[in-house]
């Protein structure tokens, strides 16, 4: 609006400005920078965190390493996340050297395209070799190398928090060693074998986490290492 002015001007005076005429003209906040993602355009850093994990198949003859690496995305933010990489299996083995070196290059690439890399653990844990399937220590079934692979895998993303870690509860492991104990007392047999499992040596597999571990008492088959239970 115009206006006109018919007094000679005498003076002038500086006005404030209403604060809310201010907070109007101020320049608007720049949005929070989104966080990195992981994907395959992000250059190799020089350095990773890695952790190495020592397997011994009965189907190899030497052990084998399998050495994850991982990437620190947004560090020091709230969007802080650690994302595996690239991993490396390296073993004096060299019978397997042209599969393990064609395994690792593809996981790694899944790795680098980001998303959800935890599906890596079914599909290798599903792979069955068929020579048939072996134990490994603490009498857990391994249907495959390949899957004793996934099994390792599987622990890595539980240790960097991409999988939950299901954990018994306190009450559920008192029961489960009560009922070994009333099942170890009630045996007469004794074994002196060294490559005994750490669970009976007559308990029968488990479906539900492949561990030789399932003993049956009071019409029962209970499973000694995840709980799973049915009766009838």
């Amino acid at each position: 609006m115009t206006v006109k002015i018919s007094n000679k001007i005498v003076g002038y005076r500086v006005k404030k400005a209403d604060p809310e005429t201010t907070t109007e003209h101020q320049a608007p906040l720049q949005p929070e920078s989104k966080p990195v993602q992981m994907n395959e355009y992000i250059e190799r850093p020089d350095f990773l965190l890695g952790t190495t994990y020592k397997i011994k198949p009965p189907v190899a003859e030497h052990a084998m390493y399998i050495t994850i690496n991982d990437i620190l995305l947004n560090e020091g933010t709230d969007h802080e996340s650690r994302q595996p990489y690239e991993v490396f299996i390296n073993s004096k083995s060299m019978e397997h050297f042209q599969w393990v070196i064609a395994l690792t290059r593809v996981i790694s690439a899944v790795f680098r395209k980001g998303g959800d890399v935890t599906f890596l653990v079914e599909e290798l844990r599903s792979v069955y070799d068929p020579n048939g399937g072996y134990f490994k220590k603490g009498g857990v079934f391994m249907p495959s190398l390949v899957a004793e692979i996934g099994a390792v895998i599987e622990k890595h993303l539980k240790a960097i928090g991409l999988l939950e870690n299901e954990e018994m509860s306190e009450t559920t492991k008192r029961i489960l060693a009560e009922k070994r104990a009333e099942f170890e007392a009630s045996q007469t047999t004794a074994t002196n074998d060294e490559k005994a499992s750490d669970y009976p040596a007559n308990a029968t597999m488990c479906g539900k986490c492949n561990t030789k571990a399932v003993i049956v008492m009071d019409g029962c088959a209970t499973c000694l290492s995840c709980g799973d239970s049915k009766c009838g």
